[in-house]
């Protein structure tokens, strides 16, 4: 007897996709074409300049550095590379790194035209550069260098300083602009820094069942309680070079409300509402210098001590960790005063280094282990630790399924 052939699945066609307006059209053709929209303000340098520009810029570059500032140079460096790792506090999406650890180089340049940083020698001459990973006031580096550093000259506004923010720096970390966006990639409501795209989901009941749905965190997508229904969401995230609405790949479609006034909390979490062609299922990591995708199983399971865990997050990419408590109860600092109350949590304990870093927060935990079966959604994080809500509380507070 002949087998009957099974229906092919057409659930793809009926998803709903949020309203376009212009902008979002001109980002379809962007899309379409696969082209980075930075390339669009590239401008080849031309190799016949002129011998007049030329003799500015060697005399631009004659002034010597002075055996102070070399010194200065020198004593930063030393204290840079010999520094331990920064131990993380409790972090929400990407949380600012304060003092000696925001500063991740350290070199030598001219004076900008800023007023502030332009000392008795006037502009274009050598000063002493700070890269910082996060923006940085002129005091606070000042401070920082001083205190921290121990470089005591800078404590006077007389000797003038750059400072430079560029992000941490690391090699090809997950905070790329990429389309269709996979999960564990920079992801964010359009006014916070950055955080991690979890995992895409359906919702359980009504018109959300065509929706293709994007899930993070609260602080990662709705601001901590402050976003509005269909705010931005932009991959990637803002602190990553995400621009508003360049960038934008869903809208702002439900959170749970995180409570600060000492009612306990089980859940730090929301959904944004994407265009379905923008993002895809599988999640993103590198391996052998080129981008890798896997999947994950969408059958959630149960916390147990013990467990091997993995993520694909922003920052810290693809770690693998144990399990070592599933009944934590924690306080969150969420910045500005505002501290929350977490009941019934997942305690994780990287095995080789940390789990979890600021940035991660919204990416999605699994079993370590070919089923790769959903446990936990990253949220926290402090002292060598990462705290996680239980999946099956995130699926049913946002009333989804994942979709992976």
């Amino acid at each position: 007897m002949a087998s009957k052939k099974r229906k092919k699945s057409t659930d793809e066609d009926t998803f709903e996709d949020p309203e376009s307006d212009a902008s979002e059209d001109l980002d379809e053709d962007e899309d379409a074409l696969g082209a980075d929209s930075d390339d669009e303000d590239f401008e080849p340098v031309d190799p016949s300049e002129d011998e007049a520009g030329l003799e500015e810029d060697e005399e631009a570059t004659a002034a010597a550095p002075s055996d102070e500032l070399m010194q200065m140079h020198s004593d930063v460096e030393s204290a840079l590379f010999t520094q331990e790792p920064p131990e993380h506090g409790v972090f929400a999406a990407a949380e600012a790194l304060q003092g000696i650890n925001n500063v991740v180089g350290v070199g030598i340049g001219s004076a900008e035209v800023d007023l502030d940083q332009v000392g008795d020698d006037g502009p274009g001459a050598p000063v002493l550069n700070v890269y910082v990973a996060e923006p940085a006031s002129m005091d606070s580096v000042r401070a920082c260098m001083v205190d921290g550093f121990g470089v005591r000259a800078l404590s006077s506004d007389r000797v003038p300083l750059n400072v430079i923010c560029t992000g941490i720096i690391e090699t090809q970390p997950h905070r790329h602009r990429e389309r269709p966006s996979p999960n564990g990639i920079s992801v964010g409501h359009k006014d916070i820094t950055a955080g991690t795209q979890g995992a895409l989901a359906r919702g359980r009941s009504g018109t959300r069942r065509r929706r293709v749905l994007l899930l993070s965190n609260n602080h990662v997508l709705a601001n901590s309680n402050a976003g509005k229904g269909r705010d931005a969401i932009l991959q990637p995230g803002r602190y990553d070079g995400g621009r508003n609405p360049r960038d934008r790949i869903a809208i702002l479609e439900r959170f749970i409300r995180i409570h600060f006034d000492g009612r306990p909390n089980f859940v730090d979490c929301a959904t944004g509402w994407t265009w379905h062609r923008r993002v895809r299922r599988e999640f993103i990591y590198r391996s052998g210098g080129r981008w890798r995708y896997f999947s994950v199983n969408n059958r959630p399971r149960t916390c147990r001590v013990g467990q091997l865990v993995g993520k694909s997050g922003r920052t810290t990419q693809l770690t693998v960790g144990r399990i070592v408590d599933c009944n934590a109860s924690i306080r969150v600092n969420f910045g500005g005063g505002r501290i929350a109350n977490f009941r019934d949590q997942i305690t994780i304990r990287g095995l080789r280094g940390n789990f979890s870093a600021g940035g991660d927060s919204g990416s999605l935990i699994w079993t370590w282990d070919r089923r790769r079966n959903p446990v936990g959604l990253l949220f926290a994080g402090g002292g060598g630790f990462t705290f996680a809500n239980k999946i099956p509380r995130v699926l049913a507070a946002l009333d989804i399924n994942l979709y992976t």
